[in-house]
């Protein structure tokens, strides 16, 4: 029997066509000075074609296709998590185990806990394997998440100001098992903390509703809430020694800085040169990716995960803790091993190759699309989707690899492959 379980892969998905988002607080009038706290640099922008299913299947294809068809067979587990739900009832898990052609033996569900979904996946896949109630199981797990403001009213927009620049969209795909040969999570070693409070909702399918200043305490105070309950469970685990990367939900990477700064204060008094030494070595390269795609809610802290596989210095087994919080709230930090081999295994996926090929949209473009006009929106029977909205978004030459959403018909989605 197995002890081990984790991340055999993993992979993401930004989207089609960007958005810098300077150019896009120039035009939206904000402080430039309020913009530097972001540390973001671009958006993903789902196009209308775009949905959580198409994302959600674009991130698990790379990682499906290299298996073989035995391996496939023992995908015995989909959970997609997200807050961006195509219904009430039906989950986009069947949606993707369709177009991925897996196995009719398998659990499809899906989880939604605003941006700890991921997380809580995660923890689902790994207990099963670690169960061995089916030894040599897989399991996926994909989140999955466009940002609302795409069905936005644009004379809408400035009641959002600041969250707009860092409302992105993207999936992240991990293949679970007991080969983690991403991260190994260590058995046992998790913090949860979780309260009940408004800080961010989905009241509507196509409404978002919040208060920034609320959601900055409740994250604030999740992250030391729950990195207590891990040093609790833990036996001499410490904030500052433990962990040689740290990978934080991140909604933008100012908020990550502040609850860093704060862990380090409350934890070890240390001082503000300290702070900011400790915070470029161990979670800057965290941001690569997220700074490019901008919040990707339930994939946040595994797109901060990849990051640091890409861009930090893993030469010999590192222990990564990593902390997920989601708005209403929950909340959990945990941790894992990861070795030079899970960053060779990063690097195969061409994640920044693939962000640098998506579509750059004009602010003119951006506009346009937010105004909604085109977009599919929740509950609706019948569409056709204009592909050519953005003609030079279009990919001009496709290898058949890339879902997109065709049309809609009596509710049924139907998607193709170009």
């Amino acid at each position: 029997m197995s002890g081990l379980a984790g991340i055999q892969a993993i992979n993401v998905f930004g989207g089609m066509a960007c958005l810098d988002v300077r150019e896009l607080c120039i035009h939206r009038g904000l402080d430039t000075s309020r913009f530097e706290n972001l540390l973001m640099q671009e958006k993903t922008v789902a196009l209308p074609y775009e949905d959580p299913v198409t994302f959600a299947v674009n991130a698990a294809k790379p990682i499906v296709d290299q298996l073989s068809e035995q391996q496939r067979s023992r995908i015995e587990m989909v959970i997609t998590c997200t807050e961006s739900g195509l219904d009430f009832g039906k989950s986009l898990s069947t949606h993707v185990h369709k177009l991925l052609d897996l196995q009719p033996n398998c659990r499809l569900f899906e989880i939604k806990q605003a941006c700890y979904s991921g997380a809580a996946g995660l923890q689902m896949a790994v207990n099963f394997i670690l169960s061995q109630t089916s030894p040599g199981a897989l399991a996926l797990v994909i989140t999955t998440d466009i940002s609302r403001f795409a069905l936005a009213d644009a004379n809408a927009v400035q009641e959002w100001a600041y969250s707009e620049p860092s409302s992105g969209a993207g999936a992240v795909a991990m293949l679970v098992s007991d080969m983690p040969e991403i991260l190994q999570l260590d058995v046992g070693a998790y913090g949860n903390y979780a309260f009940e409070v408004m800080d961010t909702c989905r009241p509507g399918p196509d409404t978002e509703a919040g208060d920034a200043d609320l959601s900055l305490m409740a994250y604030l105070d999740c992250c030391a809430g729950a990195f207590k309950d891990y040093s609790d469970r833990v036996q001499g685990a410490d904030f500052k020694s433990t962990f040689s990367q740290l990978c934080f939900h991140t909604p933008f990477g100012g908020m990550v800085k502040g609850a860093h700064r704060q862990l380090m204060r409350k934890l070890h008094k240390a001082k503000p040169e300290e702070i900011h030494e400790d915070f470029e070595q161990r979670l800057s390269p965290s941001l690569t990716f997220g700074q490019r795609v901008g919040n990707t809610a339930g994939g946040s802290v595994f797109v901060a995960l990849a990051g640091t596989l890409d861009a930090g210095e893993v030469n010999e087994p590192i222990r990564i803790g990593l902390f997920s919080y989601g708005s209403g709230c929950c909340s959990e930090f945990f941790s894992g091993v990861a070795t030079s081999k899970s960053q060779s295994l990063l690097k195969e996926m061409r994640i920044a190759e693939k962000l640098d090929r998506r579509y750059r949209l004009s602010i003119e473009e951006y506009e346009m699309l937010l105004s909604g006009k085109s977009v599919v929106r929740f509950g609706t029977k019948d569409a056709e989707l204009d592909h050519q909205i953005i003609p030079s978004a279009w990919p001009v030459s496709g290898n058949g690899d890339l879902l997109v959403l065709d049309n809609l018909v009596n509710y049924q989605r139907n998607y193709k492959w170009i």
